[in-house]
């Protein structure tokens, strides 16, 4: 019994229930093949009252939420938020099994948005309950079982759909039952007493930063693309300190100004932002793509088995790059052109072919080569900056993100705007991308050549014989 209350009492407790709940939560078995649900026999609707008038209205709703629910996330001490997701998850796996109908459907993306924007809990009830001495191993257990989870979920929908063995009702029945098992497990977390904005602890010190970490332990926070992998904060135990509202915005407004006065952390948050929205657009509507290409069901089983793959090979990309010896301080940029053009290639590629295959490799190209780019730009932004502030970057460049996907939806993809056709709208999604490419592979280029001419100019400064240097020098100065 001591051994377990010792074990209770640390920070394996929270964490290992924690992990349960975000296997459990991030296990979907029908999302892979939710296009062909939602325009097959079950709902009967069209593949533009899907793309058009449904889908949007989730981009919509995440834009009006993301900002309140943060806050109060923060506010509430994160538990409440995350058993508050998994009751709307439920709702929205509940609604799509029962309901009919485009205004139920979009309904549905509602209450999911509501779900997306409180994933900011999952990670950041991590940082209020675990010792920064653990925090690394932790959010690496806590990111890897949600990997896990959503690979694990597209195996088991291609396994169920590829034999048959159950129905889509059967499979978000089944999902229900794994969206319970998270939900009960959710209810056991302890409950934080302190939180990064609103109630902080009145003695704090900092440790290192990333920059400490070695190569096994960089790869663990960053590579698999953690959100709060920045300068980690020790709390210690001692009075928590509520803050006000308009306290807490004000500190916020004033870091957010600090923070993105530093020209290269503008640029990384720049492309961070331009290159999430593009992502999420392709990832958002890549679906309706696949059936566009391969019209016939018997190439919508392998959804799942591409979603697997997928999700394993960026994993690995992300995981893999926390072992490279790259200045990406110099060259990270023109790789951020140049990777984004390979992006936009690959989107052209899904674009424009007529063989399903090269579309589903196309995919696989362009999900790794963003979960690189992602990651070096974590890193980068991480390397300088306090827990708090990665936290509020993170935020910034989300919203900035998910206000670009809001334009671009409501121009491209809404019904009201130009509602245009699947194949356009990729069409404009790698022009997105090779925009991004060009800007970036040319400040890449002009950033490389401009500390090669500082390099040659110190090295000439250095070389240049003491009676030449005597000779600039006034004779105020030389006296």
């Amino acid at each position: 019994m001591e051994a377990v209350k010792r074990w209770k009492a640390g920070w394996g407790y929270p964490t290992t229930l924690l992990c349960i709940y975000g296997f459990f939560s991030t296990v979907k078995p029908l999302e892979p093949f939710l296009i062909p649900y939602l325009t097959g026999p079950d709902k009967n609707l069209t593949v533009e009252q899907v793309t058009n008038e449904i889908f949007p209205v989730w981009t919509y709703s995440y834009l009006a939420v993301m900002v309140p629910v943060f806050l109060l996330t923060d506010w509430l001490r994160y538990k409440p938020v995350v058993v508050f997701q998994c009751i709307n998850l439920f709702v929205t796996t509940a609604m799509l099994l029962w309901l009919q109908g485009v205004a139920a459907m979009q309904a549905m993306q509602f209450v999911y948005a509501v779900v997306t924007a409180s994933e900011v809990a999952y990670f950041s009830y991590i940082y209020s309950i675990v010792d920064l001495k653990h925090f690394r191993k932790a959010t690496s257990y806590c990111r890897s079982v949600q990997l896990l989870g959503y690979t694990m979920g597209s195996v088991l929908g291609q396994l169920l759909v590829s034999f048959n063995l159950m129905s889509y009702n059967n499979i978000l029945v089944l999902n229900l039952v794994l969206i319970s098992i998270a939900l009960v497990t959710s209810l056991f977390l302890p409950m934080p007493q302190r939180s990064m904005f609103f109630h902080r602890s009145q003695e704090r010190h900092k440790t290192g930063n990333v920059e400490e970490m070695d190569a096994q332990e960089l790869p663990e926070a960053l590579g698999r693309g953690d959100m709060c992998a920045g300068d980690g904060e020790m709390f210690p135990e001692g009075p928590v300190r509520a803050r006000s509202c308009s306290q807490v915005l004000i500190q916020l407004w004033r870091d957010f100004l600090q923070c993105y006065s530093t020209r290269e952390l503008l640029y990384w948050s720049v492309w961070w932002a331009l290159a999430t929205c593009g992502y999420n657009q392709t990832t958002n509507y890549v679906q309706v793509l696949w059936q566009h290409v391969e019209p016939s069901q018997n190439f919508t089983v392998y959804n799942g088995g591409v979603e697997a793959v997928s999700n394993l090979f960026a994993a690995a990309t992300a995981y893999g790059i926390g072992f490279t010896e790259v200045d990406w301080a110099q060259w990270g940029e023109l790789a951020l052109g140049s990777f984004s053009g390979l992006g936009a290639a690959a989107l052209f590629t899904m674009t424009f072919t007529a063989s399903i295959w090269a579309c589903y490799a196309g995919y696989i190209v362009f999900k790794c080569l963003y979960m690189l780019l992602i990651t070096i730009a974590m890193f980068q932004i991480a390397t300088d900056v306090s827990m708090e502030r990665y936290a509020l970057i993170f935020g910034a460049n989300n919203f900035g993100a998910l206000v670009l996907q809001t334009i671009i939806t409501s121009v491209v993809v809404d019904g009201r705007g130009l509602g245009l056709g699947i194949i356009p709208q990729f069409t404009i999604y790698g022009s997105y991308f090779s925009a991004i490419a060009v800007i970036f592979f040319l400040r890449g280029v002009y950033m490389i050549m401009r500390m090669r001419q500082s390099h040659r100019e110190s090295i000439t400064a250095e070389e240049q014989p003491p009676s030449l240097k005597d000779s600039d020098t006034g004779p105020e100065q030389r006296l």
